[in-house]
């Protein structure tokens, strides 16, 4: 796999090459060997000018595949550039559910006409995937699930597919389901090709394999799929009743989407924050969380403005107050990163909350112990003054401790009432840090300095 990456970083790097010296042949020739996967990360990859130049070479027959592989506002800017003849033979041969992420980039006009060009069965399928919430089991589904009844033998199953001729991708299984298409249990293709013929699929199936809700969040699901190394599982609705399948490659995507919206979400960012998006777009969603920051930056100074008459006195003060926060910030963010870590993860709940907090203070105490130490040596040497020293010892050992009681309080606050605690929980505890931290210095510098 490692080889595999580097030399995609190779093809990325000599195409970035050829497209900077307008050798477009060269470049174009590059760009017809790579996956689409690959090819909508070259087009992520470039200013919107090149993006433009670059979208027409891809063959028509790939297209919607890289489609479906960009994120929502570059592919919704590259569709934006697309007649609607060019984005009809986009979704041809596309599974039901990218099929459904790329219509609903569309106006509704559009998407009318794409759907009226489809087959009866393939519209109505990609209706019932439209007709769901994107980030739920029903919105990610796709339609192609192969069911058998259970009172057939496996000679009888393996004859079908033989006959049907090729089988969806990441197939492992075929699902189990009545007249009705109640969903019953699974079938493993290994268990078709290894049982004896004469054995019934209601013999070799799976019973207690737990189907997906069509209404579970796609979060549960990735967490599902990672907790027990699930290839592909059922969805029903709330009667039972087999709806389509969920695979792992739609997993994958959920989570590299989850990963970048928690880093993204930690900056105050937008999920879906394209790298060259316009220069307005990025300043206006940045230009709130900037305010809000701001905000929390003169909170910060208002509790040094009372300490002024001390810092005046003090010069030493002005010049170690910022070693207090800064290390209270590190210390803090740790912790939260670690916390929304935990709970995107399930792994972080109201049993072992309380657990998680005493650990983490522990933490900082040990490490404000450390480095208050080493911050208490430095001093002596720079400012001659073993008061300081004790003085901001003290105040870095208190300021790591609440570090670590925000970094996993804010978090669980902000997910108790319904907030995302990547979005603003580092602004929260920058605040927190910041106030505590210049609080704690600067009074204890005026209490006993002065």
């Amino acid at each position: 796999m490692s080889g595999e990456k580097q030399e995609f970083k190779e093809q990325l790097q000599e195409f970035m090459g050829y497209l900077q010296n307008d050798a477009h042949d060269q470049a174009r020739a590059v760009l017809a060997d790579l996956h689409p996967a690959e090819i909508a990360h070259v087009i992520e990859s470039l200013p919107s000018g090149d993006r433009e130049i670059v979208w027409q070479w891809p063959a028509a027959d790939i297209r919607g595949a890289v489609l479906s592989h960009l994120h929502d506002d570059v592919r919704t800017s590259l569709i934006r550039r697309m007649g609607l003849p060019q984005l009809i033979s986009a979704t041809e041969g596309l599974d039901t559910d990218d099929i459904a992420d790329i219509l609903q980039s569309l106006s509704d006009q559009d998407s009318r006409e794409i759907l009226e060009t489809m087959d009866r069965q393939d519209r109505e399928r990609v209706e019932q995937v439209m007709s769901y919430p994107e980030d739920t089991a029903g919105g990610l589904m796709n339609t192609d699930a192969i069911t058998v009844r259970p009172d057939v033998s496996l000679d009888v199953v393996l004859r079908y597919l033989r006959l049907r001729g090729e089988l969806p991708e990441s197939t492992d299984k075929l699902f189990v389901v009545d007249r009705d298409d109640t969903y019953l249990g699974v079938l493993r293709i290994a268990d078709i090709v290894t049982l004896r013929a004469d054995t019934t699929v209601a013999e070799a199936m799976i019973s207690d394999f737990d189907a997906i809700n069509v209404a579970m969040p796609e979060s549960d699901i990735a967490n599902l799929f990672a907790r027990h190394d699930i290839l592909s599982a059922p969805v029903v609705d709330d009667h039972n009743r087999l709806l389509g399948r969920i695979t792992i490659d739609d997993i994958v995507d959920v989570i590299r989407e989850q990963g970048g919206q928690s880093l993204t979400s930690m900056a105050g960012l937008h999920e879906e924050e394209d790298l060259f998006s316009p220069i307005w777009t990025s300043a206006g969603r940045r230009a709130v969380w900037l305010g809000a920051n701001l905000v929390t930056a003169f909170a910060a100074s208002a509790v040094i403005a009372v300490f002024d008459g001390t810092i005046e006195k003090i010069v030493a003060l002005a010049v170690l107050m910022p070693i207090v926060a800064s290390m209270g910030g590190i210390a803090g963010s740790q912790t939260l990163t670690l916390v929304i870590r935990g709970l995107a993860l399930d792994q972080v709940g109201s049993t072992n909350s309380w657990r998680l907090l005493r650990k983490e203070m522990a933490v900082g105490v040990l490490n404000g112990l450390l480095w208050a130490a080493v911050v208490t040596v430095i001093v002596l040497f720079w400012f001659d003054d073993y008061q300081i020293g004790i003085i901001i010892a003290i105040a870095l050992v208190i300021n790591l401790i609440v570090a670590a009681f925000a970094g996993v309080a804010i978090p669980l606050l902000m997910r108790r009432v319904g907030s995302d605690p990547a979005l603003g929980g580092s602004v929260l505890l920058t605040t927190v840090t910041d106030i505590i931290g210049f609080l704690v210095f600067l009074g204890l510098a005026t209490a006993f300095l002065l």
